[in-house]
């Protein structure tokens, strides 16, 4: 059975689940009414940091532009350009045995291309959930529905797989920011330029 998180809140995800080493990263959006005669663009990512937060390189930042880490641990299925329709919009595929040791988290995110230059901000994207699916049974194991009201922020950190003691945890960061992809990536050492 799915738990369904609040903000903030932690769970285990390898502990409760003995055995678990393929998850899917679902996340997916809806988008209001709007009229800015430009369509949504809504991108997932993945950053894969170390012990410091940040990524160790610009190879740990999955997106669809670099859409597999080379140790094949964390994989995007590629972009939706509309978020139309149910379910998820874009999926990250992560196989948590296969996780280079450096690694201590991997973030997922979720940014609006180009929405400064279209006037966009998650003010007018809403329903936005992030689910954790063990991709061998199908089975939803968490999903954290983020209900917060962003207004002016452009990039969202959904959530968040961390170790701890030699397991797998996930917290429901929910946290915004303003000057999208450009101030993840600085947050989280990547070279954007």
């Amino acid at each position: 059975m799915s738990v369904s998180l609040q903000k903030g809140q932690k769970i285990d995800l390898t502990k409760t689940n003995p055995g678990l080493k393929k998850i899917m990263v679902g996340l997916g959006w809806d988008v209001n009414k709007y009229d800015g005669g430009h369509d949504f663009d809504l991108d997932a990512s993945a950053f894969m940091l170390g012990a410091d937060g940040k990524a160790p390189s610009d190879a740990e930042f999955i997106f669809y532009g670099n859409q597999t880490h080379s140790s094949g641990s964390v994989k995007s299925m590629g972009d939706n350009l509309t978020g139309a329709g149910d379910g998820d919009d874009e999926q990250i595929l992560v196989d948590l045995s296969a996780v280079p040791a450096n690694i201590e988290k991997i973030d997922f995110t979720v940014t609006i291309y180009d929405a400064e230059t279209r006037g966009q901000n998650f003010g007018q994207v809403s329903n936005a959930f992030i689910r954790i699916v063990d991709e061998t049974t199908g089975t939803e194991l968490i999903r954290y529905d983020l209900s917060e009201d962003f207004s002016i922020e452009t990039a969202v950190v959904a959530g968040e797989l961390y170790r701890n003691n030699g397991e797998w945890k996930f917290n429901a960061v929910g946290s915004g920011f303003s000057g999208g992809l450009a101030a993840l990536c600085a947050n989280f050492g990547i070279n954007a330029g």
